[in-house]
């Protein structure tokens, strides 16, 4: 076997996907799950989940090299920049890996691959800069001859829960920050998508990761548990359901948390939105990865006044995304992340047109592959337009008013992202202030974000912020240095 985690040493039989510890690539004692290709549904490897004697062994070496003592920050930084140039050297492997395991297609995997990229550039900036403040001491009274500054330090070790929707650019949003700031990371990547995970740690090795800083565990709720019971895993980072994020900030207790959760997005059309511009842009964010992206345009409010002519316009766009094969360069939508996943999309949509809704485009079911799907004549009490689709559906909501837009938007549990399309002026600083989410984008969709920017949401959408410059905040703390001269 390669020392490599990832390799396929004989492309007849399944894989060991291995776990990382203190250094070295290890089988898993644990239970062992079968890893699928998502379009073909065939096994491509064998994922042996860790017990809680190698859970133990992973903190032991995490906390051991922190107290040990971080890299210098511009060594950090220069570990981030060299992993860079190797993912860039290294583009094909990690997009045929999505294409394998997640069900990219080329350009959503190229997508995410380039995006790593500049993650961990930014990363390897923010190692460089981390910076306190100056406190003015002397306009306090009786403080003559003190001075005061803060600086950062790192949390020490760091446990990163990351999901299947973005296997390499989420992982590398919780990993680069957290060893920018000076902490060891335990990484726990989603059973459905190790390869790509273990493909960056590879990496992050080859770049110069010091032994023990970075640790690779495969498993389900069990190990997360056992993670959570180590009072020396000072720091949680997780993407992923509402319902698991819940789970996790109650077991850590007093210790620090950053939770990006579930979401139901919203894109806004206003009467005098720009078709022309705003419809290209609903059709990349409602179905690249096939549609399983936090801030996917699942609700499309229209201004009533415009349904019609958006109904028009939309169809034939949608009805024009290929489907299917991933490893086919001119797929659009490949497949969600399992069958069962599919299953419960399609009976989500049979349910609404069963209820009312109106099917402008799609189609059954093929596999894990949904059709690219169009609805209208939607309501609230159904599934598709009150939980998290996840998948490759979109949905027209005509409204009368931009109030009562703010308020369907506000009237569900989560509060990611939403985007607005409007010109004036008015009507966005409105939006921007009143609907309660993360972020709102305007002329833009709400799946609209750059890495650089604090990205994360509101009340059931979680909290904290990713960005490698906000993450580094996250995983450090303020200590208040004084001097008396």
């Amino acid at each position: 076997m390669d020392r490599h985690a990832s390799t396929i040493a004989d492309k007849t039989k399944p894989s060991q996907v291995r776990l990382l510890i203190d250094g070295e690539w290890v089988d898993g004692a644990g239970q062992r799950a079968t890893l699928q290709d998502k379009f073909r549904l065939q096994a491509i490897a064998t994922i042996g989940a860790a017990d809680a004697t190698q859970v133990r062994q992973t903190i032991d070496a995490a906390y051991a090299a922190f107290r040990k003592g971080p890299m210098l920050a511009y060594d950090r930084g220069a570990v981030l920049e060299r992993a860079a140039i190797l993912v860039e050297e290294r583009i094909a492997d990690f997009v045929s890996t999505m294409q394998l395991e997640a069900g990219f297609t080329l350009t959503d995997a190229t997508g995410e691959t380039k995006r790593c990229i500049q993650t961990l550039r930014l990363s390897a900036e923010e190692a460089r800069r981390m910076v306190g403040d100056v406190i003015p001491l002397d306009g306090a009274p009786g403080q003559v001859g003190r001075m005061g500054f803060t600086i950062r330090v790192p949390l020490g070790v760091v446990a990163a829960i990351t999901p299947f929707n973005s296997p390499l650019n989420t992982v590398t949003h919780k990993v680069a920050p957290a060893f920018a700031a000076g902490n060891a990371v335990i990484l726990k990547p989603s059973t459905q998508t190790p390869l790509t995970a273990c493909k960056l740690a590879e990496v992050l090795i080859d770049a110069g990761m010091p032994k023990g800083f970075l640790s690779v565990l495969h498993g389900s709720a069990e190990v997360v548990k056992l993670l959570q019971d180590d009072e020396r895993v000072r720091f949680f980072a997780f993407t992923g359901s509402t319902e698991v994020g819940r789970k996790i900030q109650q077991a850590a207790g007093l210790r620090r948390t950053q939770m990006e959760l579930g979401s139901i997005a919203f894109t806004i059309l206003c009467d005098d939105a720009k078709l022309d511009m705003a419809l290209p842009k609903v059709i990349n964010a409602g179905y690249r990865k096939a549609g399983q992206v936090c801030t996917s345009v699942q609700l499309l409010l229209v201004h009533e006044s415009l349904q019609a002519e958006v109904e028009a316009k939309l169809t034939p766009l949608v009805q024009s995304l290929q489907f299917g094969d991933p490893q086919d360069p001119k797929t659009f939508v490949g497949p969600v992340i399992s069958e069962g996943a599919a299953v419960r999309i399609e009976n989500w949509v049979n349910e609404a047109i069963a209820a009312g809704a109106r099917r402008l485009v799609g189609g059954p079911r093929v596999g894990a592959v949904i059709p690219p799907t169009l609805l209208t004549n939607i309501n609230p009490s159904m599934q598709v337009g009150c939980c998290e689709i996840f998948g490759p559906v979109v949905c027209i909501v005509p409204f009368k008013t931009l109030d009562q837009a703010i308020e369907r938007v506000n009237a569900t549990p989560f509060g990611l992202a939403t985007g607005l399309f409007t010109n004036r002026l008015g009507d966005a600083i409105k939006a921007a202030q009143r609907i309660e989410v993360g972020g709102v984008h305007i002329n833009e969709t709400s799946s609209s974000r750059v890495d650089l920017m604090p990205y994360g949401g509101s009340k059931d959408s979680g909290f904290g912020r990713e960005g490698p410059h906000y993450s580094v905040r996250e995983m450090t703390e303020e200590r208040i240095i004084t001097i008396t001269t």
